[in-house]
């Protein structure tokens, strides 16, 4: 089998590399698999499945982050602080299927998920969620 038949032909569902995840109860509708880097200049990728309708609030990272949309669709919107409060900055961003996005380290940013989704979630330096009080 080519790798173009493997790619187009057989769905990520069907892959072993979409089983074994694990909840988090934090998060309700959101499942990950994750791995443990060993260089500690490398990055933390995760596996990530989220359920139709949910989403993360504003929040932050704080190393520069890669999402590759593997299934569904989903969208970002990015936020500055103005006099204490969240402010929306540009337009909300939507993803799907092949789509790739980027957040800088400290971008403030929130994630909503339109269909189930499936994601390969790539963060440069160990992995931290980092919440955004609007009011802050």
């Amino acid at each position: 089998m080519s790798l173009d038949e493997t790619t187009h032909n057989s769905p990520s569902t069907a892959s072993d590399v979409w089983s074994k995840f694990v909840t988090d109860p934090s998060s309700p509708g959101f499942s990950l698999r994750t791995t443990f880097p060993t260089n500690p200049d490398g990055v933390e990728v995760m596996l990530e499945t989220w359920e139709a309708g949910t989403q993360e609030p504003p929040h932050s990272h704080p190393g520069d982050d890669m999402t590759v949309v593997v299934k569904g669709r989903m969208s970002t919107q990015v936020y500055r602080r103005e006099s204490g409060s969240l402010v929306a900055d540009g337009e909300r961003v939507f993803l799907g299927e092949g789509d790739v996005g980027y957040h800088r380290a400290g971008n403030i940013h929130d994630a909503r998920y339109l269909d189930d989704c499936q994601l390969v979630y790539v963060h440069n330096g160990a992995f931290a969620f980092v919440p955004e009080d609007a009011s802050a």
